[in-house]
């Protein structure tokens, strides 16, 4: 074992919950293996478990969302959900992207059931309309289901996403700094109300952030990563009652994290 990987082991602190993703060896190359994007990732997600991927840019953070989404096949390694193996995109996995990506001439309700009707046609998105009502209700968007997206604001648009990957009901949801383009009041209201989905609905969450801050008040785990070609090289257990509030980043253990995090990250290999 490297003395990265000794490290992040001894860091992981307490894992609970049954394995529900799993990544061994997974590494990434392109160009006739001639450029390194990712090295020999293992990972392990429990169920309703809410991890974190924090590292500089380009590091292959986007790559490694994209291999555990089913969307580009690893070089090496193997990625299994449930046990079984990833070969390409999955029902029963859910990705989150920057922007929420609405088709603007459907509404509100119809963009939600989209993956059904896209998978079984629109007889069985109908059928799904009482579970996307009742989705919206959950995200605070009663009323707004026959509203285009250009009547959203861009936080309610982000609120309709997550339906959208939740009406499918994957086991596990792969979240691409989400929240990343609203404004920072929006962006923390919308990190707590995804907090308080993934507590509702017992979710297992991924999220990709360049936002240490925002890492420690989501996660149980942070996994830092390297440079390209990057790869896990500490594993942070973030020890904070649930539900987390904003009010507890005030707290010296959350600031305790926080350092920590960003004294890795600015370490001389990092910068």
């Amino acid at each position: 074992m490297t003395a990265a990987r000794r490290l992040a082991t001894e860091s992981a602190g307490p894992q609970t919950g049954r394995p529900v993703y799993e990544l061994h060896g997974v590494a990434k190359s392109y160009a006739r293996r001639s450029l390194h994007a990712l090295q020999k990732i293992d990972l392990s997600l429990t169920e309703g478990s809410f991890s974190s991927v924090i590292g500089p840019s380009g590091c292959g953070k986007t790559t490694l969302l994209k291999i555990m989404a089913g969307l580009i096949p690893p070089s090496e390694g193997g990625v299994y959900l449930e046990e079984t193996p990833v070969t390409g995109t999955r029902q029963d996995i859910g990705m989150m992207f920057q922007q929420a990506t609405l088709f603007p001439w459907r509404t509100t309700l119809e963009n939600i059931v989209l993956p059904i009707e896209i998978r079984d046609g629109k007889a069985a998105a109908r059928a799904k309309h009482d579970e996307a009502r009742a989705l919206l209700e959950l995200v605070g968007l009663k009323g707004f289901e026959n509203q285009r997206p250009s009547e959203l604001s861009g936080g309610m648009a982000q609120r309709a996403a997550i339906c959208r990957m939740l009406i499918t009901k994957p086991a596990v949801l792969l979240l691409d700094e989400p929240f990343s383009a609203l404004d920072e009041l929006s962006r923390d209201f919308m990190n707590m109300e995804l907090q308080r989905i993934c507590l509702e609905r017992k979710a297992t969450a991924f999220l990709i952030t360049h936002s240490i801050p925002e890492a420690v008040i989501l996660s149980d785990t942070v996994y830092v990563m390297s440079p390209r070609p990057g790869t896990f090289v500490e594993t942070v257990h973030v020890d904070l009652p649930r539900p987390r509030t904003l009010d507890m980043m005030t707290d010296p253990k959350f600031g305790d994290y926080v350092r920590r995090i960003r004294a890795r990250l600015d370490e001389g290999a990092f910068l």
